[in-house]
Parts: structure tokens; C-alpha cells; sequence
């Protein structure tokens, strides 16, 4: 070989390896799996939904919904947690998931903070009290009252083991010293339905779920979990301001990849998210619910899991919640 020739051959070595960098650095170039932890139908289920539309239209890559309920919301985190960390599974890092499961399941086959790259902080909100229509609970301060005179009469549907609805209806009976019995769905879908039809009295559920039950008088909503009112509900008072003094659980949702994602590729899935939530569909969507779009840095919503994590660990300790 003469000496253009190994030229030739070195430029072209050097074009193709530029040209494989650049093809490497264009991410997204195929489908994007969206695990969720919970049922289709969910609050969860829903967030993701919106997300995953507007995630394609930006990226001109389908995103596929993977629904993974179960087992105390673990049995999608961990297909997350194990998945290739090149940034194609995303998975919703929800409250539940990643700071209350760890509270009340022994033996997690994970770790938060070690197996999972927070990206963003999607959506902030509300659990909403609701009671019966078949039930003459009125306020927050009739089911103390009556939780009080009849301890375990009343029973408090939640959407799952593990979920929003179960720790925070845990922190409800600490703090105002009732005993109510919690029973566990498969999805707030069935629990609303028996809320509704009186099987049930009572339930803490996202916004996301049980907000149009509530507009239509369906289910009578009591108060919201958060530390300011709805924008949904204007009227409707915090549980704090209708009888359980700094009583606080709000709801957040985010997106995670398994860890050892590529920076690169954490800060583009960080930038396009951002971009998604702040689309007039996905602020209307969820201005509808009364949930407002979170948001901001991977290294600010990992600070936010670690600090709730240690709340809900707390929260489970004194309040003796587990998972029944």
C-alpha cells in the first residue's frame, strides 16, 4: 500500500468514526418504553399518558406506555431499575414509588438512590379526602368525630399498598388519633367505584383520579392534602385548615432511568421534558385536575426524593403503617 493510499484509508477511518460519534450523539433514534408502576386508568397512568404524547411529538419517537402494576408499586420500578441505562426505558418515579414504598417494604429488590437517575420533576399536587354520598360524613371534623366514637367502623379505600392514598390516609389516623381501616385496591379505579356505591366510606386519591367524581357529586369531596388549596377546588379547604393542624401529603410525580445513563443523555431527556410540561395541552390538562407542572433539574428532584424519603420514613415508624 503506498503512502495516498494509507492516507485515503486513515481520512475515511477518521470521517466514518466522526460520522458513528454524531449518529451515537443523536438521541432519540428508536421507540422510548415509559414503564409504569400502576394500572392503566390511574392518576399515574394518566400523567404518563399526556407525557408520552407530547414527548413524541418533540422527539418524532413513539413512546410505549408499559404498564407494570403490582406489589406495592415495586414490580415496575424494578423492570426500570434493571433495564439498559442508555436512556430508551424512563420510568415515572412517583411518590409511592420512590419514597413511601422504601418506608413500608422491608426488602426492596433495589435501592433508590443507587439504581435510579432522577431526570425531572413532572407534575405537583393534591390527594383529595373524599366520603361517600352514602355516608353522612359532611367534613373532616365529622369523620374524626365519628371515627372517634366508633373506632374501626369506618374503612378507607386507597388505590394500592404502597400508594399516596394508604400513607397519607396513615398519617390522617396518627395525627388525629382514630382508628379506620385501610383496605387496598388494584387501581383507584374499582376503589372509586365502591367509594361511590357505599362498599367503602371513605378515600385519600390523587386529584388526577377522583377530581371529576367529585365535580359531578359522586363522591362528596371533604378536603385536599396539600399545604394551599386546589385551584381546582378554590372552595374546598386543606385538611390542615378543616381540622388536622399542619397535617400536610402532597403528590408530585417525575420521571427516572435506570442509573449509569449517560450525562448526555440524562440532560436531553431533562430538556425535553421540561419543554413538555410547560405545552399549553399539558398545562390545561392538568390545571383541569388541579395539578400544577413541576420541573427543574435532575440534581433538584433528587434532593426532593431524599428529603420526602426520610419524612415517609418517619411518617411510617410512628404511625406504624406496613404493608397488610
Amino acid at each position: 500500500m503506498n503512502p495516498r493510499q494509507q492516507s485515503s484509508l486513515t481520512l475515511l477511518g477518521a470521517v466514518l468514526l466522526l460520522a458513528s460519534g454524531v449518529a451515537r450523539a443523536e438521541f432519540p433514534d428508536k421507540p422510548i418504553r415509559f414503564v409504569v408502576a400502576q394500572a392503566a386508568g390511574s392518576a399515574s397512568d394518566t400523567v404518563a399518558r399526556a407525557l408520552g404524547i407530547e414527548l413524541a411529538k418533540q422527539t418524532g419517537q413513539q413512546v410505549i406506555i408499559d404498564n407494570r402494576p403490582g406489589g406495592a408499586l415495586v414490580i415496575g420500578m424494578e423492570a426500570v431499575a434493571r433495564a439498559a441505562p442508555d436512556g430508551y426505558t424512563i420510568g415515572l418515579g412517583t411518590i409511592g414509588a420512590m419514597t413511601i414504598s422504601p418506608a413500608l417494604v422491608p426488602k426492596l429488590p433495589y435501592n433508590v438512590e443507587r439504581d435510579f437517575q432522577p431526570i425531572t420533576l413532572i407534575t405537583i399536587g393534591h390527594l383529595l379526602l373524599a366520603a361517600s354520598p352514602a355516608t353522612n360524613i359532611m367534613s373532616v371534623r365529622d369523620l374524626i368525630d365519628q371515627a372517634k366514637a366508633k373506632p374501626d367502623s369506618i374503612s378507607n379505600a386507597s388505590s394500592g399498598n404502597g400508594t399516596p392514598g394508604h400513607i397519607g390516609g396513615e398519617l390522617f389516623k396518627y395525627m388525629t388519633g382514630t382508628r379506620i381501616v385501610h383496605v387496598p385496591y388494584k387501581g383507584g379505579a374499582a376503589a372509586i367505584n365502591d367509594l361511590i356505591a357505599g362498599q367503602v366510606q371513605v378515600m385519600f386519591e390523587s386529584l388526577g383520579s377522583i377530581a371529576p367524581f367529585a365535580k359531578q357529586g359522586r363522591v362528596r369531596p371533604l378536603g385536599v392534602s396539600g399545604a394551599r388549596r386546589s385551584p381546582a377546588f378554590p372552595d374546598l379547604p386543606t385538611i390542615a385548615e378543616a381540622g388536622v393542624p399542619g397535617y400536610e401529603a402532597p403528590t408530585w410525580t417525575g420521571i427516572v432511568t435506570p442509573a449509569g445513563v449517560p450525562r448526555p443523555v440524562v440532560m436531553k431527556l431533562n430538556a425535553e421534558i421540561n419543554k413538555a410540561i410547560t405545552t399549553p395541552s399539558f398545562r390545561q390538562r392538568f390545571a383541569e385536575i388541579g395539578d400544577e407542572p413541576g420541573g427543574g433539574t435532575p440534581e433538584q428532584f433528587a434532593e426532593l426524593v431524599k428529603k420526602e424519603t426520610a419524612k415517609w420514613k418517619d411518617v411510617a415508624r410512628r404511625s406504624g403503617a406496613k404493608i397488610d
